[in-house]
C-alpha cells in the first residue's frame, strides 16, 4: 500500500509539473507572439506614411503642373513693390523684420550650409522649416516661394496636391525649379496674416526684368490663392523666372 501511495503522489507530482511546463511554455509563446505583434506594428507605422504617400501621388504620375489644385482664375491679381535689401547681409540669428506677409525681399541671413535652404528640399512643414531670414535668401536667388497657411497644412488634400507640386519640380540641376513650399505660421511676423479667405502666396524677388542690374528695379512680387493652384505658380514661375532675381548664377 506503501508503495501504490507513492506511486500516486509521485504520478500527481509529475502532472503538475507537466502541467507547469505547459503553462510556462504558452506563456513563452504568448510572449513570443506579442513581440511579435508589435514589432509587426512597428515597421507597418514606419513603412505607412511612405506606402501612403506614393500611393496618394500616383494620381499626379500623368498630370502636368498647370492641372494640379485649383485653377489660377481663383487667385488675386499679381501685385508689385519697390523691394530693397539685395546682398543686406545680417549675421545669422538676427531677426529680420520683414513688412511683409509673407515677405518677398529685404534683408537676410548668409551663413554656408544655413542660407539659402538647399535646393533639394522642396516642401517643408511647421516642425523643420527655415527661418524666414533663410528663405529669403532663397527669393534673392530666384527661388519662388509657395507659403500656405494652416488652413492648408490641416487639409490632407491640399498637402497632398502641396507634395505633387513638390515631386513635379524636384531635381537640383535645372535652375527653373527653384521652388519651396513653406508654412506660414501664426508666429510669423508677430501674427500677420494672409489677406482674408487667401491661404496660399507666391513670392518672388524680381530684378526687374532678366539681366537688369540696376538694384533700384527690383520688386517684391505676391499673389495670394484660396487654395492650392498649379496652375496659378506654373504661370507665376513662367512670368517670374529665376532669371528674373538679383542673383539668378546661384543655386
Amino acid at each position: 500500500m506503501a508503495k501504490t501511495a507513492k506511486s500516486d503522489r509521485q504520478a500527481k507530482i509529475d502532472q503538475i509539473r507537466s502541467k507547469q511546463k505547459g503553462a510556462e511554455r504558452r506563456r513563452g509563446f504568448m510572449i513570443v507572439g506579442v513581440c511579435v505583434v508589435i514589432a509587426v506594428l512597428i515597421v507597418g507605422a514606419a513603412a505607412y506614411r511612405p506606402i501612403k504617400g506614393w500611393w496618394d501621388l500616383r494620381q499626379f504620375n500623368d498630370t502636368d503642373l498647370a492641372s494640379i489644385g485649383a485653377p489660377a482664375s481663383t487667385c488675386q491679381e499679381v501685385t508689385e513693390k519697390k523691394a530693397d535689401g539685395n546682398q543686406d547681409h545680417v549675421p545669422t540669428g538676427t531677426p529680420v523684420p520683414y513688412k511683409d506677409a509673407p515677405p518677398a525681399f529685404g534683408a537676410h541671413w548668409n551663413e554656408p550650409g544655413v542660407a539659402p535652404a538647399p535646393m533639394s528640399r522642396k516642401l517643408y512643414t511647421e516642425g523643420d522649416r527655415p527661418e524666414l531670414e533663410t528663405l529669403v535668401h532663397n527669393l534673392e536667388h530666384g527661388y519662388t516661394i509657395l507659403w500656405y497657411d494652416e488652413t492648408i497644412a490641416n487639409d490632407d488634400e491640399a498637402m497632398t496636391e502641396l507634395r505633387g507640386i513638390a515631386d513635379k519640380l524636384a531635381g537640383t540641376s535645372n535652375f527653373r525649379t527653384k521652388f519651396i513650399a513653406a508654412p506660414w505660421t501664426s508666429e510669423d511676423e508677430d501674427g500677420k496674416d494672409f489677406p482674408d479667405g487667401q491661404h496660399v502666396a507666391l513670392s518672388h524677388w524680381s530684378a526687374g526684368g532678366e539681366g537688369v542690374t540696376d538694384t533700384s528695379k527690383q520688386q517684391g512680387v505676391w499673389q495670394y490663392c484660396p487654395s492650392v493652384s498649379g496652375e496659378a505658380l506654373s504661370d507665376f514661375m513662367l512670368k517670374y523666372p529665376y532669371t528674373d532675381s538679383p542673383e539668378p548664377t546661384s543655386a
